[in-house]
């Protein structure tokens, strides 16, 4: 019997503390947000690392983002999003970083820093903040309004990132992983 009530108090320590770590996840639209979120930021991050350095000035025609324009431009709108609805940038962004960092280690180190503030932004913002209004790119919007192009803006260029790695016969990581699956299964 004390071997029983020793392990129920060891498990309902382990839980207190696994509550303690992890932070409760929003719900409603900042918990739907957060989830697509993750997702885009795997599929990106992982699309910039599954490109070859060299692949990073490819772009499909002239008059088009290269390879690491695209990465950087999808980065640079995840610092400025958020100042549509206060949140500032981090210092020593530089406007023309889209056009003069290419070296890859560089454009994914900034992708995730990128994603980063963006998830911190939408914690950061309670639910009752979410129908403000404000402006973007002169336009009235509301504080969800900046969130949801956010999250359209990432997978529109995360759409780009995939075509470019297909042109370049790179696979997607998670098409090569369930690639690898299906070929195990037979």
């Amino acid at each position: 019997m004390k071997t029983f009530y020793s392990l129920l108090l060891l498990v309902v320590s382990l839980t207190f503390l696994q509550a303690q770590e992890k932070p409760e996840m929003p719900t409603g639209f900042r918990g739907e947000f957060l989830v697509q979120l993750k997702e885009v930021e795997e599929k990106v991050i992982g699309l910039a690392e599954a490109m070859p350095q060299e692949k990073y000035i490819w772009r499909p025609m002239e008059g088009v983002r290269s390879v690491s324009e695209v990465f950087m431009h999808l980065g640079g709108a995840n610092y400025l999003f958020p100042t549509f609805i206060g949140i500032k940038s981090p210092e020593g962004l530089s406007r023309d970083m889209e056009k003069t960092v290419t070296d890859k280690a560089k454009v994914i180190e900034l992708l995730k820093q990128s994603f980063a503030h963006v998830k911190d932004a939408i914690v950061k913002t309670p639910d009752s903040d979410l129908d403000k209004p404000t402006v973007m790119f002169g336009n009235e919007t509301t504080v969800r309004g900046v969130f949801f192009t956010a999250a359209l803006h990432m997978h529109e260029h995360m759409g780009q990132a995939i075509a470019y790695a297909r042109m370049n016969n790179i696979v997607p990581p998670w098409t090569a992983a369930e690639q690898a699956v299906e070929k195990k299964s037979k």
